[in-house]
């Protein structure tokens, strides 16, 4: 399944998945799921949850150091 992962207010970014989790698109964009939260049509979702949306948005809670 292609999966657009788009983390607010920077980049975009697509993938190729297959039995992924929210948590292994977040690696792939090297965010680690204690600084962000998952959203999928507007609603936060698990982290260890199976991909199955197309389009996901990542909001970074912590940004810096």
């Amino acid at each position: 399944m292609n999966v657009t992962v788009e983390v607010v207010g920077e980049d975009t970014h697509e993938f190729e998945v297959e039995e992924a989790t929210y948590a292994d698109l977040l690696a792939k964009v090297d965010l680690s799921p204690h600084e962000v939260s998952v959203m999928v049509d507007g609603r936060p979702v698990p982290e260890d949850r199976q991909v199955d949306a197309t389009h996901v948005k990542v909001l970074r809670l912590i940004k810096g150091g």
